[in-house]
């Protein structure tokens, strides 16, 4: 694919891309900051949090959810600006919180790696899914540290990047939105997956730091397409309608005294995003 485009420098550690109302969406995890940027490319900081990791999403009435990892919950972000509790995590781990998406039906699915990174000793990770009035309940176990999160476009699926099991597993969804039927959805040998999302053909990209690119496969394994960057793809995104392009929130991982490195690109993609988020 072509060399990418880069829409914004200085970024101190970009995560979570989130294509919402037409706009990208991307947390600062380094700035404790969740930014949009407008029409001219220009950010625009939404919400100031001092949580590290704090992954985003939206609920379907576009109300803003953020993983606020420090305090181990999730809050809301109401249509006026306040920030309020949403969900208290902390009767299920007091281990990172990660990742996060939300269903259609305003269910919010969020992962806790088991363990702490990158200091502390393995242990599999876990999901919760968060109801619209906050109830939580775990709803898997026994991953490989999960990292990123999508749910297909008829919200029958939802796959997790593994990233220590070089994976993508997917579960059905139930009714109830218990998660089932766990199974590899697709083999990523040698790469070890971290954000994800999933285009309107079927397929997932899924960025991996180390090997410094974003991979388009199929379910199975087939390797569509691969983007290559300069510096560790931590998570990507999809536009949507026509004229598609793969956002990618890019960094060098290493020394944190240093100058931030972190990046948002844009690549044309084949196709739009689908599914959530």
């Amino acid at each position: 694919m072509s060399k990418p485009e880069v829409l914004l420098e200085g970024v101190v550690f970009g995560e979570s891309p989130r294509w919402h109302d037409g706009r990208l969406w991307f947390s600062d995890w380094g700035a404790n900051q969740v930014i949009v940027l407008d029409a001219d490319r220009r950010p625009e900081v939404v919400v100031s949090i001092p949580s590290f990791p704090m992954c985003i999403d939206f609920l379907p009435d576009g109300q803003l959810l953020v993983v606020d990892s420090a305090q181990r919950r999730l809050v809301r972000r109401e249509p006026g600006g306040a920030v309020v509790p949403h969900a208290d995590l902390s009767a299920i781990s007091d281990k990172p919180w990660n990742d996060i998406v939300v269903d259609s039906r305003g269910n919010a699915y969020v992962n806790c790696i088991g363990f702490d990174f990158p200091a502390g000793e393995f242990a599999p990770g876990l999901i919760v899914r968060v109801t619209p009035d906050g109830d939580v309940r775990q709803v898997a176990d026994g991953l490989a540290f999960p990292n990123g999160m999508a749910i297909t476009a008829d919200g029958a699926t939802l796959i997790v990047a593994e990233s220590y099991a070089e994976q993508l597993t997917a579960y059905a969804i139930e009714p109830a939105g218990s998660l089932t039927s766990r199974r590899v959805w697709a083999p990523t040998p040698g790469d070890h997956p971290d954000g994800i999302c999933i285009d309107a053909e079927g397929a997932v990209w899924y960025a991996d730091v180390g090997n410094q690119h974003c991979v388009r496969v199929r379910e199975g394994g087939h390797i569509c397409d691969t983007v290559d960057l300069d510096r560790g793809a931590f998570a990507c995104t999809l536009s949507r309608g026509t004229d598609p392009h793969l956002y990618v929130v890019a960094q060098t991982w290493g020394d944190p005294d240093a100058a931030p490195t972190g990046q948002v690109l844009s690549f044309p993609a084949p196709a739009p995003g689908a599914g959530q988020p």
